[in-house]
């Protein structure tokens, strides 16, 4: 356009000069190596735009042939893109439906033309891997390495594959790593939570999981289970390297929120059962139930080792609870039991069966049986025998 233009400009010029100098067109001598040439000043210039006109034309002959090969050109590649993307998502579709097989050999099969290989090739080494060839999916994993910013993808996939193989201590590894350079990645820090459950590295969960929960991925209900665990482990773990010295040191260092917690501190009297500090896990069970009489942790006193003046006030204790609420069924069952070992079998079948109108529970049908036989009451037992072998079924059927 702009050509174009310069050419009407040159020659609107030339007509305005050549109106103006009509008859005197003047003279031009052009030599050359021994050569010349003469013409009018008229002659020059329409020779001169004659000239540029045929360089333009020529020009933009040129540009019309390259740009029809690169239309062409781009014809193709746009062709192959296209077939490449058709491709990689068939592969896709038939990675879901477990056609390993096929879908490498869907992506693999134009992965160079395709506009991200590094997609291709990470879908490849997932399909190598159920397929069990473990050369593949290392060639292709780095095929995938090659591609321009591919670290983080290909690292998170790799981890991903070994953990799926239970090969949690190399996936650690990748994702320890990782977690320097991408401290928020919310991938990462799933898969760091997973491998130190995995590998029971406890200390290392419980300093994971407020980051999870500061970030919002973790539900309040994995958090909760997770903690417990990890803290219930890490007692356990106290009780059988330490033994009782360590169960106590290690309680002592937790946290007053951590040590009310219902199922930790239920775990940490059962270990203390274990280890013969039936004194100790007695004062725990009787201080938490002044706070919380409707504790689980009432069923746990007829369990413990006591002497007579500690297990008097525990009964004592049971006593007044029930009276304080009469549908109390740990308080009720807990202290049946008691009465139990003092063979005062009337005792512990009302205690049983005031437990057992509040909710069902096996071994409370199965202690109730005791007393009745004991009481010489055959038929009476046999009933709720039954009882206790149809609850036992039911709930094994749920299960």
């Amino acid at each position: 356009m702009i050509r174009s233009i310069f050419l009407f400009v040159v020659l609107g010029i030339g007509l305005f000069v050549g109106t103006q100098y009509a008859g005197q067109q003047g003279y031009v001598l052009i030599s050359v190596a021994g050569k010349t040439i003469e013409m009018s000043v008229t002659t020059l210039v329409v020779m001169v735009i004659a000239l540029l006109a045929v360089l333009f034309g020529i020009e933009f002959l040129i540009k019309k042939v390259l740009n029809t090969t690169t239309s062409t050109w781009n014809w193709f590649s746009d062709r192959k893109l296209k077939k490449s993307r058709r491709f990689t998502n068939e592969g896709i579709v038939k990675l879901i439906e477990g056609d390993w097989k096929l879908a490498e050999k869907k992506v693999t099969r134009l992965a160079k033309n395709h506009d991200m290989p590094l997609l291709c090739y990470l879908i490849a080494s997932e399909a190598a891997l159920e397929q069990g060839n473990q050369q593949k999916r290392e060639h292709y994993l780095s095929l995938a390495a090659q591609q321009k910013d591919s670290t983080l993808a290909v690292e998170l996939t790799k981890a991903k594959q070994y953990f799926k193989e239970k090969n949690y201590q190399a996936a650690q590894k990748i994702v320890t790593e990782l977690s320097t350079h991408y401290p928020t990645n919310p991938v990462v820090l799933a898969l760091l939570k997973s491998t130190y459950y995995q590998l029971q590295q406890w200390p290392e969960l419980l300093y994971l999981l407020p980051q999870l929960k500061k970030r919002k991925l973790i539900e309040e209900d994995e958090l909760q289970k997770l903690s417990v665990e990890a803290h219930c482990q890490q007692l356990s773990k106290a009780a059988e390297q330490l033994n009782q010295e360590g169960l106590l040191e290690h309680w002592n260092q937790l946290s007053r929120k951590t040590k009310t917690q219902p199922e930790i501190l239920t775990h940490y009297i059962h270990l203390l059962i274990k280890h013969n500090e039936d004194a100790q896990a007695f004062k725990l069970i009787k201080d938490q139930l002044k706070k919380q009489p409707e504790s689980l942790l009432s069923a746990l006193l007829p369990e413990l080792n006591l002497e007579p003046p500690q297990a008097e006030s525990a009964i004592k204790q049971l006593k007044d609870m029930v009276q304080g609420n009469e549908h109390n069924a740990e308080a009720q069952s807990a202290l049946g039991r008691f009465y139990m070992k003092q063979q005062q079998w009337s005792r512990a079948q009302s205690c049983f069966e005031t437990a057992l109108r509040s909710r069902s529970h096996i071994s409370d049908y199965r202690y109730l049986a005791q007393a009745l036989e004991y009481q010489n009451m055959a038929q009476a037992a046999h009933d709720v025998s039954q009882k206790a072998l149809s609850l036992a079924s039911n709930t094994a059927e749920i299960k």
